[in-house]
């Protein structure tokens, strides 16, 4: 477990050297503010049920995004997190950030959790979103790293963690929705 501290601690401080400039950190604070709270990722869903109804797939596509997000809760937040209790980068290595201090564990990043399992979900609705979505995600995670508060490690697992959280949002869905058509039938 040392060797991917000392590797993660050796990037990430690469990391924050080559690309923290004052410019971009206003942006990277707004994306990662957007996370906050899943709120941009509930807010979609929220849209999606709004705007869905029997004859288009967004009211089917908010249910999986909701699925996604609350197996996403379930396995980032409340197994991973405290089952690791990994530290903070900032309180490990020592350096100012610009966002308050976090009171969570650090591994995987719940932010980047949050993300690839609302992008992996519209990625199911719809490719062209979905891609979209997989690059705001990935800017997500970036803006974890450039803000100090993740380490690469985290966001990886946090990016993988969020995918496998869709895929069995996605899978029991089907599920729920084959066996109540064949119930109607």
């Amino acid at each position: 477990m040392e060797w991917i501290q000392s590797f993660d601690s050796i990037i990430l401080t690469g990391l924050r050297g080559f690309f923290c400039v004052p410019w971009l950190d206003k942006p990277m604070i707004f994306i990662s503010q957007l996370g906050d709270h899943g709120l941009i990722w509930i807010a979609l869903t929220i849209l999606f049920f709004l705007v869905g109804n029997k004859n288009n797939p967004y009211r089917s596509g908010g249910t999986v995004l909701a699925f996604s997000l609350a197996i996403n809760a379930l396995l980032c937040n409340m197994l991973l997190k405290p089952m690791v209790g990994r530290m903070r980068p900032y309180d490990l290595m020592g350096y100012d950030i610009l966002l308050p201090r976090l009171t969570d564990f650090s591994f995987p990043s719940g932010h980047t959790a949050a993300s690839f399992a609302s992008a992996t979900a519209i990625y199911a609705l719809n490719k062209k979103w979905g891609i979209g979505a997989y690059i705001f995600a990935t800017l997500m995670g970036f803006s974890r790293l450039y803000l100090g508060v993740h380490f690469p490690s985290d966001v990886l697992a946090g990016a993988f963690t969020g995918w496998v959280a869709a895929k069995i949002a996605i899978y029991l869905y089907s599920r729920l929705t084959l066996s109540k058509k064949s119930r109607i039938s």
